[in-house]
């Protein structure tokens, strides 16, 4: 087989992948939005409740959990926009909010918020970091 058969046949083969790829996120994206529905008619139902026993905390979480869904929704319609490419900084974003949510959940443990804290420090940098010149691409 010549090198330029090859060549295509490479090509193609990629071509293929990526559209396979750009399926299985389309799917992705349509599961993320049932659950992104789900999450705002829990906030919803949480928001009109009045019951005395009502935790603040539950509805922050949902609120939280809602931007995950939500980031990564968006970090898949930017995948496209992009040209077939995840940019680093949406997944130091999703870091930090599921951070966020987990310091919101699991707050009674001084020393895991201090570490969850210095966790988000570092993810700021490398946030800082990756919105750099020296990093950063545009497409």
């Amino acid at each position: 087989m010549s090198r330029f058969a090859q060549l295509i046949r490479a090509r193609a083969l990629a071509r293929n992948m990526k559209r396979l790829l750009a399926l299985m996120l389309c799917i992705l994206a349509g599961i993320l939005l049932a659950f992104l529905f789900k999450e705002t008619w829990l906030l919803v139902l949480v928001l009109f409740k009045h019951t005395p026993n009502h935790n603040g905390y539950e509805m922050i979480e949902i609120i939280v959990t809602w931007f995950l869904y939500f980031e990564f929704i968006a970090l898949i319609a930017k995948y496209f926009e992009s040209r077939f490419h995840f940019p680093l900084r949406y997944f130091i974003y999703i870091g930090i909010t599921a951070i966020i949510r987990l310091i919101i959940v699991d707050h009674e443990k001084p020393m895991s918020t201090l570490i969850y804290s210095l966790a988000i420090l570092v993810l700021l940098v490398s946030l800082y970091i990756a919105n750099s010149r020296l990093l950063k691409r545009e497409y």
